[in-house]
């Protein structure tokens, strides 16, 4: 720059930079091509910075600054510079004025630079430095490609390198011929400026005259020059400039290029901004920043998808009308496209013509075919071949279709997906529904009679390339066609059920009852609600593979409810083909408590937590991902990976934009959408976060394995924490914030838990959860591994085990409880209003509860040590239940084993403290007390005769009671508790069977058998009574003479601890189970292993079987299996294969009780619930 104009500058620069505003001016520099992208994006407004930079330019750049004074009214600013202005050289005016001479439209008065588009424009514009080409920059209506193309050739080494001979920029257009002849008449005239010749000022008469004269002048003058043409539309048009030059041309038609010879490259231009750059434009035209723009400038973005057009649109109306943001949103939301109308140098008068253009250009049998488009949903990608089934048209003459479309940016195809899907802009869909709203229904309904004619003898299998399409849209179609019938038939078919959740899984059938439950309800509200709640309770066994059988599961359902009423039909024809199905014949009197079962994750669910609003569920866990879920139906709506560790905690702010995390890496995070930022961390592995309930301070709770701080009350917006709670000495596992946020609640593995004033820190009550707990089988200390409040303040609820117990925490007493869960329970939390109770375990699920149906304390359940007497066809049962009762007789001891006589007139039970009682039954009078062992009564059994009675104790003695008498004999010889025994009768005498936790085994007092290092878990003998089979933590099993005592066959192979073991009726096999879930069936005859009966993957419980195998029984005709675990489960003896499942709702089944024709089996669950299942009539097995 000359010293003079520098000079000046420096004179000035306090009063420019108090006056100017950067942006304004910035705009003409950088169309100028004096100041670069980058150099605007680093002064960005700041006045000072824009001289600085100035200051080091040459003289165009002080020219360039002068002409934006004016341009922008400051001309008494310009005034200033005019005396000193500096004068350019020939060669200098000339590149300063090679865009405005070429007709480049200079930059809109709102520009946001798109950095990534603008460099791979100008990178396919290097590739034709040294050769003619074309460089296609495509996009449908107002994607800004005219913008783009404009300022791709602001780059000066860009035209000194590869265009010196200049840039010419076109206007096309859709245009006739004598239109497009007019065009390359200015064109011309334009180039042969300075030529003397009269005949070259001749404007040509056709356009082929006008395609040689511009061939001449490009070769002889314009060597190595760039014709822009903008807004081609036809291929025709095009071929008019097909002249052996360097052509960069924007359009809506990509294949364009393909009409003219010479290489040729491609940009596409994405339809829609991101929302930052968005926001950016709308905030230039209001004089705004973005952040503090209304929350409806997001919505605009969001309802346009960020379409550089529409933003620029309303921008430029809002600089005019700034409270009118609400309306405009309005407006797009209602498709009203003519109120949003020409504010700009744009081609058309409003929004909807612009569309309507791309329309007319295609041939009226295709605008039809584009028509029906409007059935489309948003952001769905839809397969050709659905469309081949609503055109019936071949695929490939579908797909010639679609790709025309594409072509002329009318629509959009998905290449990541193979056959590629396809689907329209929003912008272009609401214009289309619009447009067709009076026959939109009709369309509807015409592809759902296209798909019953196409699919009428199947549906469509996974093997059909448009399978997902249907399955996840059908009912959609039906519900906007009217068909209601059909979509009765539909939704009410177990059929469909099993189809789309075999293919989909079970959140999007949930999904599908709630959104078109007022259509439904309409034909039977009773019906919708029996499919609904059986999706909801069983929809994570329907996320299992192998996919469980359907029917089996929904004959679980209530005798009344439609879904069994299908369910045995289907159950019924099935069997007299052979099929086994168990109908659960005592169902009627229970009924699930929870209202929606999921399994989000793989492995262990550590937390799931509502959205304030109550809509979102969030869940986290041993697989490392964030996942969030619809409330209603379990659809899952976000998947983050947030930590390289487990998540064991995760909580959404008070307005519900963002969720904390914590993990066992010792670190809080915080995730906004897709993006996750580290906030905190502690000494050790952080157990629970959690933010304040309202808005009005917000502060984040978070709880860890510290020694002394392990409670902390942190501001999210602070580095540091804000307070410390002390009082825990153990980890603190949770901590939640009362409905107030005066109170934090925090629960500690030493079994209390204690609430805090959260503005003093100081604790303020303390509940000794372990003291309120009954004493548990294993005397497993009470660790309470959460709480939460209750919408009102008023109540508790905590979780240890898996179990949940609810308190009124100013009393300290247990309310209630709900059992459900396979596994310890991690988290409880109360939706916003309180009606429901979630719960996540170590189970794998997530479980929602009505609270108000939830068990109360006064509820009793069975508990799992029972026995059956079969006779002829009625089933008599006798078991204990929570409540410490034995049919209708009470006692002080806890009940730990009981049994029945063979002539039903007696049970006797044993209790924890080694009594043993007879009872008559039915009257529940006490027959008989019998004193004698001085610990628990593990197990008791009647003789044959039922004058006898057996019983085995914790005190690692078997005695045998004349128990009408009270007369005993002990049986001694174990050092460790006796389990249980086997009563061997035969025609000449009786033997005893014991085996115990050290290992041995025992007939009567006379043999002692040390057959195992470990413990002996269970025995079985033949029925010849030749051969006895013990198994052991020691994962073997063992074949043994009974005669001699000695080892037949040693059993190797079982990876976990032999559980339990059956000899098959014919003695021919042994069956043992383990504690991995695993069945192995070996020889009799050499030990060989025959078969191993598992599922193909373990389940939710990292089991084969659900948990252990703890029963075995053979049928009669020894072809079925029929084992207990999580489940039960029957097997084909002969191929290893289930035959059979029936999940029930508890788990860690203990035994089961089979009668002698194999078709009716009893067990009790771990939560109390009786099952007695009968074989469905027809069946064979």
């Amino acid at each position: 720059m000359e010293e003079r104009a520098r000079s000046c500058l420096l004179r000035s620069k306090a009063t420019l930079e108090q006056d100017i505003k950067a942006s304004y001016l910035m705009d003409h520099m950088v169309s100028d091509g004096v100041l670069t992208n980058e150099e605007e994006s680093r002064v960005r407004e700041q006045a000072a910075a824009l001289l600085e930079v100035l200051l080091r330019k040459d003289n165009r750049a002080y020219i360039s600054f002068y002409n934006a004074l004016i341009r922008e009214s400051y001309g008494d600013l310009a005034n200033l510079l005019h005396s000193d202005l500096p004068l350019l050289s020939p060669e200098g005016e000339r590149s300063f004025g090679i865009l405005s001479e070429g007709g480049v439209p200079q930059r809109p008065v709102v520009f946001v630079s798109r950095p990534a588009l603008l460099n791979l424009i100008r990178e396919k514009l290097y590739r034709l430095q040294n050769t003619p080409g074309w460089v296609t920059v495509f996009g449908m209506a107002g994607s800004g490609k005219s913008v783009m193309a404009a300022e791709a050739v602001r780059d000066r080494a860009l035209i000194k390198e590869c265009f010196p001979g200049g840039v010419h920029w076109l206007s096309v257009g859709q245009c006739e011929r004598a239109d497009l002849l007019v065009r390359m008449q200015s064109l011309c005239f334009r180039l042969e400026q300075g030529q003397s010749s009269e005949a070259s000022q001749r404007p040509p008469c056709s356009v082929e005259e006008a395609k040689e004269r511009l061939r001449f002048l490009v070769l002889r003058r314009f060597p190595r020059s760039l014709l822009i043409l903008d807004d081609v539309w036809d291929s025709s048009t095009l071929r008019s400039f097909d002249i052996q030059c360097r052509v960069l041309l924007t359009t809506r038609n990509r294949g364009l290029a393909d009409s003219v010879s010479g290489t040729s490259f491609e940009v596409p231009v994405e339809s829609g901004l991101d929302e930052e750059k968005a926001l950016e434009i709308l905030a230039l035209y209001v004089n705004g920043k973005p952040h503090k723009l209304p929350e409806q400038a997001r919505s605009i973005v969001s309802e346009c998808k960020g379409s550089p057009l529409v933003v620029s649109l309303i921008g430029a109306l809002l600089r005019e009308f700034p409270d009118r943001w609400s309306y405009y949103l309005r407006q797009l939301q209602k498709k009203q496209f003519k109120r949003i109308r020409k504010s700009s140098s744009y081609d058309y008068e409003a929004l909807d013509q612009a569309m309507d253009a791309s329309l007319q250009v295609l041939e009226p049998e295709h605008q039809d075919l584009y028509r029906d488009l409007s059935i489309m949903q948003k952001d769905v990608k839809v397969p050709a071949k659905v469309l081949s089934v609503l055109w019936d048209l071949e695929l490939e003459e579908v797909e010639d279709v679609l790709q025309e479309f594409v072509n002329k940016s009318l629509l959009f195809r998905d290449c990541n997906q193979r056959p590629y899907h396809y689907y329209l802009h929003d912008l272009q869909l609401d214009f289309l529904i619009e447009q067709n709203r009076d026959q939109i229904a009709e369309l509807h309904k015409k592809l759902v009679r296209q798909y019953q004619k196409f699919y009428n003898e199947r549906p469509p299998s996974p093997g059909d390339i448009d399978c997902s399409y249907w399955y996840r849209f059908l009912p959609y179609h039906m519900a906007k066609a009217g068909l209601s019938k059909e979509l009765y038939s539909l939704m009410f078919s177990l059929d469909w059920v099993k189809e789309k959740a075999q293919f989909m899984g079970s959140a999007h059938l949930i999904n599908d009852y709630v959104e078109y439950g007022e259509i439904l309800d309409k034909e039977n509200s009773e019906v919708r609600l029996q499919f609904q709640e059986f999706l909801s309770l069983n929809g994570h066994h329907l996320e299992q593979r192998p996919f469980p059988d359907i029917v089996q599961l929904a004959l679980s359902q209530p005798a009344c409810s439609e879904v069994y009423r299908q369910a045995l039909m289907q159950a019924q024809k099935r069997a007299s083909r052979g099929r086994l199905y168990l109908d659960w014949v005592n169902k009627n009197n229970q009924d699930s408590l929870s209202l929606l079962v999921m399994h989000p994750h793989q492995g262990s669910v550590y937390y799931a937590g509502f959205s304030k609003d109550g809509s979102k569920i969030a869940s986290c866990g041993a697989n490392k991902a964030l996942r969030v879920f619809k409330t209603t139906s379990g659809e899952k709506l976000l998947e983050l990976q947030a930590h390289d560790e487990d998540i064991l905690c995760c909580s959404f702010s008070p307005d519900d934009r963002y969720i904390a995390t914590c993990s066992s890496d010792r670190k809080v995070k915080v995730s906004v959408s897709v993006s996750v930022a580290t906030l905190f961390e502690h000494e050790e592995q952080i157990n629970h976060c959690q933010f304040t309930n309202t808005g009005r301070r917000v502060l984040l709770a978070t709880c860890s394995n510290d020694k002394f701080t392990n409670t902390k009350l942190w501001n999210p917006n602070k580095p540091t924490s804000q307070n410390t709670m002390f009082g825990h000495m153990e980890p603190v596992n949770h901590c939640c914030f009362s409905p107030n946020d005066a109170y934090l609640a925090t629960s500690s593995s030493d079994g209390t838990v204690k609430l805090f004033e959260v503005s003093s820190a100081n604790e303020w009550k303390s509940i000794d959860v372990n003291s309120y707990f009954p004493e548990s089988d294993d005397e497993i200390k009470a660790i309470v591994k959460c709480s939460t409040w209750s919408a009102d303040g008023s109540r508790i609820i905590c979780a240890a085990r898996n179990a949940v117990f609810l308190w009124n925490f100013e009393t300290s007493k247990k309310k209630a409880e709900c059992n459900g869960h396979l596994s310890w329970v991690h988290c409880v939390q109360f939706s916003p209003d309180g009606s429901l109770l979630l719960s996540s375990s170590d189970d794998q699920t997530i479980r929602l509860w009505e609270t108000n149906r939830v068990h109360t304390s006064s509820a009793a359940a069975l508990k799992r040590d029972s026995d059956v007497l079969f006779f002829q066809s009625d089933v008599t049962i006798v078991a204990p239940d929570s409540r410490n009762r034995l049919q209708v007789q009470s006692t002080r001891d806890l009940i730990r084993c009981t049994c029945i006589s063979r002539n039903a007139l007696f049970v006797a039970l044993g209790t924890e403290s080694g009594t043993v009682q007879v009872l008559e039954v039915p009257s529940g009078k006490t027959s008989q007390t019998l004193t004698g062992h001085t610990r628990t009564v593990h197990h008791c059994q009647f003789t044959d005769d039922g004058e006898t009675l057996v019983t085995s104790s914790e005190d690692t003695t078997v005695r045998v009671w004349k128990w009408r008498t009270g007369e005993y004999l002990v049986l001694e010889g174990h050092k460790e508790p006796v389990r249980k025994f086997h009563l061997l009768n035969n025609s000449t005498s009786s033997h005893l069977f014991s085996w115990s936790f050290d290992g041995t085994v025992k007939v009567n007092r006379t043999s002692n058998l040390e057959c195992h290092k470990g413990a002996v878990l269970s025995c079985d003998v033949s029925s010849d009574r030749h051969l006895f089979a013990t198994t052991s933590a020691d994962r073997t099993a063992k074949v043994w003479s009974n005669a001699s005592w000695e080892m037949t066959l040693l059993l190797k192979g079982h990876k976990d601890c032999v559980r339990s073991c059956r000899f098959s009726w014919d003695n021919k096999r042994l069956a043992t189970g383990d504690d991995n879930g695993e069945i192995r069936l070996w020889s009799m005859l050499d030990g060989a292993l025959l078969k191993i009966c598992s599922r193909d993957t373990k389940d939710s419980m990292d089991s084969f079987h659900g948990g252990w195998v703890t029963d075995l029984q053979f049928s009669p005709d020894n072809r079925v299996l029929v084992s207990t675990g999580g489940y039960i489960k029957w097997w084909s003896v002969e191929t290893g294969e289930a035959l059979q499942t029936f999940y029930t709702m508890g788990a860690n089944l203990k035994k089961i009780h089979v009668s002698a024709d194999f078709t009716t089996f009893v067990t009790v669950d771990s939560i109390g619930i009786l099952y007695v299942l009968k074989k469905v009539e027809g069946g064979s097995l």
